[in-house]
């Protein structure tokens, strides 16, 4: 009967806090908050409310947000789990015994489950920290949010666990950015072992952060101090500001699991600060055991911890980058003689601690002293500098090892159990995986240097020697065997190789029946196996003159990408003028099948079409910034984009994609190879091609995306431009939902759509240094900040873009490096 007045009262109240919505600075126990209504902090910094995500039309949820910023920034949700219908009638509550309650709709949706006995005067406060607080009658703390964090960690807020309150703080991912229901993604601490946080997908391990220290991090106007609770209690890892009260500071776990610094600059527009993982070598455990890894290395990202004293565990696969077995000792430890000693390895990130044992009040003497009575312990360290009274010791064998550079501060020493004949009295300290100069060092280099290319030539060698004799069944390859048939003849992959028989079963013998479609390569055919896996297969034409190229190409550039918006590569075969390339089947074809056809559009809502714009950018970050290489894809089109099963993209056809070194941005080329209508103007007018080139593919591919039609081929009875001049005015005249496919009428979301062609505008700039890189193209995607107003685009028509239209010094102006455009091949 109590619960029902409640409610009665709840709703009679309810129309005059919506005609007299408010800001509040605190809730009593005989207030309310409602629709409109906003919980403020002191210096109104913070405002809690019933808010929509950024980009999100349909549901409300009851958060904490920035308040004086445009673009609606939530750094926490009550009912993550929970939606509230955009038309429902909402309330917040404090009932007895001081229990914070959510009511929509007259049912209780939320509750912030205090457990304390019966308190009188409760209230509700936001502090300007972003936490928000209910105090009893003596101002003391019976439930805070900070307790419960969703995907932001601000100054002040832990992470780690309290034993005493049973309480665990760790971020959790949005499932998208609309969605605030916990995604797949975590970042904290685990439970055993010296504290460190962990960034998983569900129970996988993705990337590990490194052990936890106090510490002082600065940037530019920016300062953060690490602050560590470690004691029988809790566990604790916190950030300040480091007094910089101008400057807020946030840190949050996307829905794609990156974590993500942002400050706010001047007020108005956050700053991406530090993204992690940052590279592959961020990757978990990608060198294994005793495996250090190092993005200075030229040819490969690992090496063993040192080389005079680990060797790989298996040196074939170590030479094809695979690297998963590790390293081991090149003489085993003596322990039982008493003889062991310890080596320094110094600006490391301190191995796995998953297995370890720690004392916060050892010395570092004391703690070598603690692992040579051990056995097995393999190691000790102090992670806080500091600190001079803590000690961890290693019980495994070391993994997720990283070396850092000099200059990196990030790096600890970590004293590494070795037997007494590794021991070197004139050479106790190495300084990351390298040697200081000795006698003799000139000749281990060269032979370190001679004998892994020889090794390489001989399995290169003896592939291509195999390969005609194979009769087995499909097998895993041993070492590499093709190579770029232009260039790189000694550039190794590894890969699965199939029978032709196997796959000409799995096609039926190639029929016409099974094509899924043909390209400037050749024929797409789908096949099954005989173990049922479905299969696209790409069939080198016969009749192309740089079918060969295209496909050593694409074979050395996919085998070595991986990524959910990439299509995977399962293997190639080879065999006289044959050569296939067989990938994983994607059963809703390409995206262009959907987007350019009446019908097939009506399957992809706006949601879906906002989804695969996204997926696509992730792709092409990865390409460009996270792999292995860096690859620039050429070709980026909607007929490239194929779609899996949920509709999710992948980036396919690498047939005329480049790599680049590190430090390479840019390059030239004598034959332009592209699709009309993508091709950006530098590349198309000067050979001139860069990451800027597929930003401006993914530009047009986005404003066709939104359209629903083509840029190559684009007609509008009032206008003549393409597509791109077409969205620009249309754009400039306020009219941007004119262009909308209108299979998007209902389901669209205008402050996306606006968004969406915004960034695809300023990806279509004219000038390549006016264009935004692809992490920035996620950024504004997502909603962070205020976009800047695109510039008038490059316009093509399409006579601008035909072979004939290009007079000779057009060809010549763009030389750069002696080289100069000589074909324009357009696919």
């Amino acid at each position: 009967m109590g619960g029902a007045t409640i409610v009665v009262v709840l709703m009679s109240l309810l129309h005059f806090h919506k005609v007299y919505a408010a800001e509040l600075n605190a809730i009593s126990d005989s207030q309310l908050l409602t629709d409109g209504d906003t919980l403020v902090s002191e210096s109104g910094i913070f405002e809690l409310g019933f808010f929509r995500p950024a980009g999100s039309s349909e549901n409300k949820y009851l958060g904490i947000r920035y308040k004086n910023i445009s673009v609606t920034t939530l750094v926490w949700v009550a009912n993550k789990d929970h939606a509230l219908p955009s038309a429902s009638s909402n309330v917040l509550k404090i009932t007895n015994p001081g229990i914070l309650i959510v009511f929509s709709n007259m049912s209780m949706i939320w509750s912030s489950n205090t457990t304390m006995t019966t308190s009188q005067n409760v209230t509700a406060k936001l502090h300007d920290t972003g936490n928000l607080v209910l105090l009893d009658q003596h101002e003391t703390v019976i439930w805070q949010s900070f307790d419960y964090p969703t995907d932001t960690l601000l100054p002040g807020m832990k992470l780690g666990k309290d034993y005493s309150r049973g309480i665990e703080w760790k971020l959790s991912s949005w499932k998208s950015i609309q969605d605030p229901a916990p995604g797949e993604f975590t970042w904290g601490p685990e439970e055993s072992g010296y504290p460190e946080s962990k960034l998983k997908q569900g129970s996988l391990v993705k990337f590990r952060g490194g052990v936890w220290r106090n510490r002082r991090v600065s940037a530019v106007n920016f300062t953060s101090v690490y602050n560590i609770v470690i004691t029988p209690k809790e566990k604790s890892f916190s950030y300040n500001d480091g007094n910089n009260s101008s400057v807020l500071g946030r840190v949050t776990l996307n829905s794609s699991g990156a974590l993500e610094a942002w400050a706010l600059v001047e007020g108005k527009r956050w700053h991406l600060m530090l993204r992690l993982p940052i590279d592959t070598c961020d990757t978990y455990n990608i060198c294994s055991y005793y495996g250090s890894c190092s993005v200075n290395l030229l040819q490969q990202s690992c090496t063993c911890l040192d080389v005079k004293r680990f060797m790989p565990r298996n040196q074939k696969a170590w030479e094809m980058a695979d690297w998963s077995g590790g390293c081991v000792r090149r003489r085993p430890l003596e322990c039982k003689n008493g003889s062991d000693g310890f080596i320094k390895y110094s600006d490391a990130k301190l191995p796995d601690t998953e297995n370890t044992w720690f004392d916060m009040n050892m010395t570092l003497d004391e703690c070598e002293i603690k692992c040579l009575n051990n056995c097995t312990c393999m190691a000790y360290a102090n992670p806080d500098m500091f600190k001079e009274r803590v000690c961890v010791l290693w019980f495994e064998e070391l993994k997720d090892i990283r070396v850092y550079s000099e200059s990196n501060v990030a790096g600890s020493d970590i004293y590494v159990r070795m037997a007494s004949s590794e021991l070197d009295n004139t050479e106790t300290t190495i300084a990351r995986p390298t040697y200081k100069k000795k006698r003799r060092v000139n000749l281990k280099m060269i032979l370190l240097l001679i004998i892994p290319r020889v090794v390489l030539i001989s399995l290169i060698s003896t592939w291509l020697w195999f390969a005609h004799k194979r009769r087995n069944h499909v097998r895993q390859m041993e070492g590499g065997g093709l190579s770029r048939a232009s260039k790189n003849q000694d550039e190794a992959f590894e890969l699965l190789v199939f029978r032709f028989s196997i796959i000409a079963t799995a096609t039926s013998s190639f029929s016409s029946n099974n094509i899924l479609g043909s390209g400037g390569f050749g024929p797409v055919y789908k096949g099954v196996l005989e173990e049922g896996l479905e299969i696209a297969v790409k069939r080198l034409s016969k009749s192309s003159s740089q079918g060969v190229d295209e496909f050593m190409n694409e074979v050395i550039c996919i085998s070595k990408l991986q990524h959910r918006n990439l299509v995977k590569l399962l293997g190639c075969c080879i065999k006289g003028d044959e050569k296939l390339l067989i990938y994983e089947y994607m059963p809703n074809g390409s995206l262009d099948s959907f987007i350019f056809d009446t019908t097939q559009g009506m399957f992809l809502n706006w949601a879906k079409r906002f989804d695969i714009i996204n997926g696509i950018s992730r792709g092409l970050v990865y390409l460009h910034q996270d792999s292995r290489l860096r690859i620039i894809h050429r070709d980026l089109k909607a007929s490239n984009i194929l779609l899996d099963l949920n509709m999710n993209p992948k980036i396919s056809d690498f047939g005329i994609a480049r790599s680049f070194g590190g430090n390479e941005s840019q390059a030239n080329t004598e034959r332009v190879v592209g699709t009309y209508g993508y091709m950006s103007p530098e590349y198309a007018l000067r050979g001139v091609f860069s990451i800027k080139s597929d930003v401006f593919s993914f530009g047009v591919l986005v404003l066709e995306i939104v359209s629903g039609k083509k840029n190559w081929g684009f007609s509008q009875a009032e206008s003549e431009n393409n597509l791109i001049g077409y969205a620009w005015n249309i754009y400039n005249e306020g009219r941007f939902m004119e262009l909308i496919d209108a299979d998007l009428a209902e389901s669209c979301n205008p402050p996306e759509v606006l968004r969406s062609i915004q960034v695809g505008l300023l990806c279509v700039q004219h000038n390549a240094g006016d264009r935004p890189n692809m992490p920035c193209v996620i950024q504004m995607l997502s909603g962070e900040g205020a976009l800047p107003q695109p510039k008038q685009p490059a316009f093509f028509m399409e006579n601008q873009l035909r072979v004939a239209d290009f007079p000779p010094s057009t060809c010549l102006e763009g030389s750069v490096s002696g080289l100069t455009i000589t074909e324009v091949d357009a696919r």
